[in-house]
């Protein structure tokens, strides 16, 4: 059997450091997805790049990166894997696709919470996708790129990577606003010789698109909630996968930080949280509907909350299955332990 494995890169969610800044501090959200010698990069969250370094991966193995949603923490190293990742590349290997999310198509509309609305950044271009976003980002280290191409003769990022906006399939009553997780089947976004990638609009609001991704090849599968509310459609796209790492919050934390304030930004942020993440129990829900072999909670919130505690959520909330809490780093196989029918 050819080695099917995920390595987490990052297990933290939040646009945050998290502090204390010690071994209970985790990276931002990035898992790479291991299918014999090439490997797939879902989020490029803070660190992603050194991560995926010291995870031993070098970028002439990477096969594509996937944006699960466009939440800086989960594209904020994006920059960095291009500026840095360019010196581990030639530029005679094929273009490394990066596929995410395309434009929003609207602005999210103001929280209720509001007694003034926020102006909105960049008013030209308010909800860039991917390709846009990608796009931008080289543009905005111009001077440091046009030094490299000119002078040192280095392949441009631009034509080492393309950005690929995902299109979502017709006829679903798709809206980011009104219907951003209309019920649907999973769709196939990227294939290649090693694994068929497929994916689900899941349940973020107010960002959309937002989706889960599932890897499936000829001896393994694993899927990958990114950041959702328990739903319908991340159960169907985790149907019968070896693995599924799903995210989870806590929400005695939320109630903690933000509860004993009444400001509106601290209740805007508990309506957030509650409406948009999952918790461990929730996740569990969700592994043992959709018939996971086993689960892995990660995307954790808060970033610096000992292990132990995670591993005590799992125990109060019970599982049938196997319930790992994987630290940055760490390897957890996906390869089939059970004969399943394709």
């Amino acid at each position: 059997m050819s080695d099917h494995r995920i390595v987490t890169l990052g297990t933290a969610g939040g646009p945050r450091w998290w502090t204390p800044l010690d071994a209970h501090s985790r990276f931002g959200i990035s898992t790479a997805v291991a299918v014999g010698d090439r490997v797939y990069l879902v989020d490029a969250g803070l660190g992603a790049g050194r991560q995926f370094a010291r995870a031993g991966f070098t970028m002439d193995r990477l096969g594509g990166v996937f944006l699960t949603h466009l939440h800086s923490d989960h594209t904020t190293d994006l920059l960095n894997l291009a500026l840095f990742g360019m010196f581990g590349l030639t530029g005679d290997e094929p273009r490394i696709p990066i596929i995410g999310p395309g434009d929003r198509g609207a602005l999210p509309p103001v929280s209720a919470r509001a007694t003034v609305p926020p102006r909105p950044v960049a008013p030209q271009l308010p909800t860039p996708g991917t390709a846009d976003m990608f796009r931008l980002l080289m543009e905005s280290q111009a001077t440091d790129l046009n030094d490299r191409v000119l002078d040192a003769l280095r392949p441009s990022p631009t034509e080492l990577f393309e950005a690929r906006d995902i299109v979502i399939p017709g006829g679903l009553g798709y809206h980011p606003n009104d219907a951003p997780t209309p019920d649907m089947a999973p769709f196939t976004v990227f294939e290649d010789d090693r694994v068929r990638v497929d994916a689900v609009l899941v349940q973020h609001p107010p960002i959309a698109p937002a989706f889960g991704f599932r890897f499936t090849s000829d001896e393994g599968s694993v899927a990958i909630s990114g950041d959702t509310a328990k739903c319908d459609n991340m159960v169907r796209l985790a149907e019968g996968v070896d693995l599924l790492l799903h995210e989870a919050i806590s929400f005695d934390w939320v109630a903690s930080t933000y509860g004993g304030r009444d400001d509106e930004t601290s209740r805007a942020s508990i309506d957030h949280h509650r409406r948009s993440h999952t918790s461990v129990e929730e996740a569990i829900a969700v592994a043992h509907e959709a018939g996971a072999a086993r689960l892995a909670l990660h995307h954790l919130v808060p970033g610096h909350l000992p292990t132990e505690s995670w591993l005590r959520a799992v125990a109060v909330a019970g599982a049938e299955l196997e319930v790992v809490v994987p630290a940055d780093l760490e390897t957890v196989s996906f390869a089939r332990q059970r004969a399943l029918a394709f």
